[in-house]
């Protein structure tokens, strides 16, 4: 009996030792709990209010930012499989949802996030499809064949074309990710501003239905999965 509880412990105390710390202060917001009002101000313009939204669902999203000296590639994958999901299936207006993205940077370093969002797109595509497949290396081939099992799809936007059909919330002094406790300027070698990426899923009163919160992305959950988590939240709401 003491060995499974030692095995059962072990995994999740190893888990903690590896996610920073949230600050001190910081009120992270737990499932089944009321998500805290805010306002933030929109790159396309205007201010966003969670409480305006009383009556919708909302997935609100923290993706990573910056990871390294680049943006993370797997966040941005995120951002462009829900766009197309609301393009060809109406996403929003399937659900009563509203969709929101919030990054801790100024307004300069958010727009250069979308600025550079069709390169980052051909980053992955060429991770996926190299020129020449034959002549990789083993390393190589391990990495294409990451590519494809992460980005099973392919979205390519030219430049200064990337769907905007979302919020993208301005959080300039990462007050709001620090008060989540999500935000941390340090992560796997990393010495750079970014957020514990994170997805809120929130019901018409804005209470937290779905949490998923993890610094290794390649776990995040796929479109695919959120839409079904809605379809359950329209069953029993």
């Amino acid at each position: 009996m003491h060995r499974i509880i030692v095995k059962g412990i072990l995994p999740a105390l190893l888990l903690a030792a590896l996610l920073p710390v949230a600050p001190a202060g910081a009120q992270p917001v737990p499932v089944e709990q009321a998500m805290p009002d805010f306002t933030l101000p929109i790159l396309q313009g205007g201010s966003w209010q969670l409480s305006a939204q009383k009556g919708k669902r909302v997935l609100l999203v923290f993706p990573r930012g910056l990871a390294g000296q680049d943006w993370c590639h797997i966040c941005n994958y995120q951002y462009a499989e829900l766009a197309e999901l609301d393009r060809t299936e109406g996403l929003r207006t399937r659900f009563g949802l509203e969709v929101v993205f919030v990054l801790p940077y100024d307004q300069t370093m958010v727009q250069g996030w979308v600025d550079d969002f069709s390169a980052q797109l051909e980053d992955i595509h060429r991770g996926k499809f190299p020129e020449d497949p034959a002549s990789l290396d083993e390393r190589g081939r391990r990495t294409m064949e990451r590519y494809r099992a992460l980005f099973p799809k392919d979205f390519r936007y030219p430049p200064g074309e990337v769907p905007l059909p979302f919020p993208i919330l301005i959080d300039a002094d990462h007050a709001l990710s620090q008060r989540f406790g999500l935000f941390t300027e340090s992560w796997n070698g990393a010495q750079v501003p970014q957020n514990i990426p994170t997805v809120f899923l929130l019901d018409r009163e804005g209470v937290v239905q779905f949490k998923y919160h993890s610094q290794n992305t390649a776990d995040r959950p796929n479109a695919a999965y959120l839409v079904r988590i809605l379809q359950r939240l329209m069953n029993d709401r």
